[in-house]
């Protein structure tokens, strides 16, 4: 018996579509719920799960513990908007427009939770302290009057939820997103904390005894920074509370143990040598997940892991391709106790911080300060594009640990190595590390001839990297341009230190 064709034709197109749905159901059951936690001005290794014993923090230990602990995740850059900016698209702040402060992400941007949204059906939101990705207005009528006649501000259009508020309403805003969820979505929410961002207030029993603390070797024995590492403690004790609650919610709600949680910091602490800074504390960040049944208990890895590896690892999870713009690896095997080809490097840029302009060069302007990294396990190669700029440490230059180093230096009294780190002007232009001798960054080694080798093979890397993400900094110098030969990195000792 003959059909006619348009029945067969019907008849395909519905066994088709059951198919897909029964295809798209069995994935939607393997697809995790995605939280991202991110901590602000949050410097590894300040969690007690990584061995600091002034440090208690249980429900972050207790996620390492079930999860992965990463000693060497870096941060695009050591700065709020542009750390943030890479999480999300998974390339550099660079690439995607977004070094300087007042710059919302651009529409063509594609971002993480539009992936997911779009491939995957994921419910996504934001919630907590501000995310940085519409636009820096600063109060600005003029520029609030530019963003909205420009339709510059994306994210309420990019996400299903979006809900900035203080930390201590995160759980709550965290519960109202889930209330919201479609029963038959997976998700994706991303929650800002402040701490530990200044206003540094959290309750004094938080505190631990300042005497008590070990200094590492890039700051001075000055009772000012112990005094302010003792609050910037407490500010990391209250938020594993915080996080604990928002924890508690997932619990409540039954979806604690099929959610992939991710704990990071978005830079460094603001101190110095770290936030704005292009040595490690900058934007060496805590960073743990848990997932299980897909990630073993008690992992821990020294693999590099750049903020760019982030997103189109989350999309892998999810069964997702990267972005066709990402530049990050996913490190999706790794996780996974799979075999696993780790970064021969990582990249990390600084850019104007806040709406400074170029300005003013006295020693409390940490602004304006533009420069590039790249590290490989061993090495670091830092190139600074503004050396005529002291350094001076962002958000912290007022604090009485800055002061007193600033007394110090003056009074002759501060180490010859931090004189040359800190109070050296011009900076030079080329710093060379050799980070397993000298992990806090002190002994600058360009320009040397024994180590021009390896400072060859980094000022490459870095070149390579700001070619391709377009980068309107000049390159830096590189060693096989005898007609052209780079400018002196020489010891920080060479130039002058600065008169305060």
């Amino acid at each position: 018996m003959s059909h006619p064709a348009p029945l067969l034709t019907g008849i395909r197109c519905l066994l088709l579509t059951i198919g897909l749905a029964v295809v798209a159901t069995g994935h939607a059951a393997e697809r995790p719920n995605i939280l991202l936690l991110l901590s602000d001005d949050h410097s590894y290794p300040f969690l007690s799960t990584y061995g600091n014993p002034n440090i208690r923090t249980p429900v972050l230990d207790q996620l390492a513990a079930e999860g992965m602990r990463f000693h060497r995740f870096f941060t695009g850059a050591p700065q709020c908007v542009p750390s943030r900016a890479c999480l999300m698209t998974g390339r550099s702040a660079v690439a995607a427009r977004m070094t300087r402060f007042s710059a919302p992400l651009p529409r063509d941007e594609v971002t993480l939770p539009e992936l997911l949204k779009e491939h995957a059906g994921y419910f996504t939101g934001i919630c907590g302290r501000s995310f940085h990705l519409d636009g820096a207005s600063r109060n600005s009528p003029t520029l609030n009057r530019i963003y909205d006649e420009n339709n510059l501000r994306t994210f309420a259009d990019r996400v299903d939820f979006l809900n900035t508020c203080g930390d201590a309403e995160v759980a709550d805003q965290t519960a109202a997103f889930l209330d919201k969820k479609p029963a038959d979505r997976p998700f994706f929410l991303w929650a800002n904390f402040s701490d530990p961002h200044h206003p540094w207030n959290a309750d004094p029993q938080l505190r631990p005894d300042p005497a008590t603390l070990q200094l590492p070797a890039h700051w001075p024995d000055l009772p000012g920074l112990r005094e302010q590492l003792a609050d910037y403690f407490a500010e990391i004790n209250r938020l594993d509370r915080t996080i604990g609650n928002v924890l508690d919610v997932l619990k409540q709600k039954g979806v604690y143990d099929n959610t992939l949680i991710v704990f990071a910091g978005d830079n460094g602490a603001a101190l110095p040598h770290g936030k704005g800074s292009l040595y490690d504390p900058g934007s060496n960040v805590p960073f743990l997940i848990r997932w299980p049944g897909h990630v073993q208990p008690h992992g821990d890895s020294r693999a590099l892991i750049s903020g760019e590896d982030v997103a189109p690892t989350l999309l892998a999870a999810a069964g997702i391709e990267p972005g066709p713009k990402m530049s990050g690896h996913s490190f999706l095997p790794l996780l996974q106790n799979q075999p696993f080809t780790p970064r021969r490097y990582v990249f990390v840029e600084r850019g104007s911080h806040g709406s400074n302009a170029p300005v003013r060069t006295d020693i409390t302007s940490s602004g304006y300060d533009l420069a590039r990294a790249v590290r490989s396990d061993r090495w670091k190669f830092i190139y600074n594009c503004t050396p005529w700029v002291p350094y001076s440490p962002v958000d912290s230059a007022g604090g009485p640990g800055w002061k007193q180093m600033l007394a110090a230096a003056d009074s002759k009294t501060l180490p010859t190595p931090l004189i040359n780190t800190y109070f050296t002007t011009p900076r030079p232009v080329y710093e060379l590390y050799d980070l397993d001798a000298d992990p806090s960054e002190l002994n600058n080694l360009a320009g040397r001839p024994e180590t021009a080798a390896v400072e060859k093979e980094l000022r490459e890397a870095l070149a390579e990297k700001m070619i391709l993400d377009f980068d309107y900094l000049p390159l830096p110098a590189l060693l096989d341009q005898q007609d052209n030969p780079p400018q002196n990195g020489g010891k920080k000792s060479a130039g002058k230190a600065r008169k305060k």
